[in-house]
């Protein structure tokens, strides 16, 4: 007996010293899921300032890849993205592009989902599904009306920010949080990110008032676009973990 376990031993001489799977630390279903509420710190721009906003366990970074964004991140310059797989959600920002550009860099492994934060369609959002590409829509709020084709695009959550034609976002507006409870109350199958003027001094409010799956933050973390303020990120972070 013993001689055969020595035998099963050599035969399989690497097994006890490969490591363990690479678990996620946030994916996208967790994302969405979270309770308390998840944390995106969107428009970053530096490898610095992504690889710090993963070593503080914020949840996910957005990545805008829309040239007239004043956070635009250049795709060939994106490689950095690849060395923070598995460790904070990736999050590709991306205005009317199509689907070949968001699909070509989760295929490359540099985002983990995506966000149409344009005037996308439910059509083009379904390019994605074929694709097995996951997704947010963003929805640009002004009242009512704008919520009552959220449903057609079948995507994984629905992101509500200020209604800001030409500029998509970013504008450090808030939205009627009582809308967005009211949505949040009445859709509780499909989860809800707030954006829109979200800072360090409104969040536990906002959290509060809407109760969301999640916040995305761009200039209320910022010092100035595409750079972004940690003293604001960790006020932030504390503030979500702490409800």
């Amino acid at each position: 007996m013993v001689a055969a376990l020595r035998c099963r031993s050599r035969d399989f001489p690497l097994a006890s010293r490969l490591p363990p799977p690479m678990v996620p630390r946030v994916t996208a279903a967790s994302f969405l899921s979270s309770s308390p509420a998840s944390l995106k710190i969107c428009g970053v721009t530096l490898p610095s300032d992504a690889q710090r906003l993963a070593d503080l366990g914020v949840d996910a970074l957005g990545a805008n890849f829309w040239p007239l964004s004043k956070r635009y991140l250049d795709p060939a310059q994106a490689g950095f993205l690849k060395e923070l797989e598995g460790k904070i959600l990736r999050v590709g920002v991306f205005v009317n592009a199509g689907y070949e550009l968001p699909v070509r860099l989760y295929e490359e492994g540099l985002i983990d989902l995506v966000q149409l934060h344009g005037d996308e369609t439910a059509e083009d959002a379904r390019m994605l599904e074929n694709a097995g590409v996951p997704f947010v829509k963003a929805i640009g709020v002004r009242g009512v009306a704008d919520l009552e084709s959220v449903h057609a695009f079948r995507a994984a959550g629905i992101l509500l920010d200020a209604h800001a034609p030409g500029v998509y976002g970013g504008t450090g507006q808030t939205i009627d949080w009582a809308l967005a409870r009211r949505f949040v109350a009445e859709n509780p199958e499909l989860p809800l990110i707030l954006a829109g003027g979200i800072t360090p001094g409104n969040v536990s409010e906002a959290i509060a008032a809407v109760q969301p799956a999640a916040l995305d933050v761009a200039s209320g973390a910022e010092i100035r676009p595409g750079v972004k303020d940690f003293g604001k990120v960790e006020a932030l972070l504390a503030a979500c973990r702490a409800i």
